[in-house]
């Protein structure tokens, strides 16, 4: 059993939270890229997806490297690209 609020611990938790939720982030934009590119939206729409994808999936790998702090902001980010993308449809 671990201490509680053991900083070994916290640390490699928060690097599999960082990488794991870069990495579905990123997959969930590439699908959105892939489903707008195919319908009728405008091309800067896939685009900022896909650019938000590639943001979200660099956070995922300075998340596993134990750079958290930077990879939430990316993740965050990356998000805010897909959602201003979602704005042009």
């Amino acid at each position: 059993m671990h201490d509680v609020g053991d900083p070994a611990e916290d640390a490699r938790r928060a690097r599999w939270t960082a990488a794991a939720t870069g990495a579905v982030l990123a997959i969930a934009g590439l699908a959105a890229s892939t489903l707008r590119l195919t319908g009728s939206a405008p091309t800067l729409v896939p685009a900022a997806y896909a650019f938000g994808a590639a943001v979200c999936g660099l956070a995922s790998v300075l998340g596993s490297r134990g750079r958290t702090r930077r990879a939430l902001w990316l993740l965050v980010g990356g998000v805010m690209v897909m959602a201003l993308g979602d704005q042009f449809d």
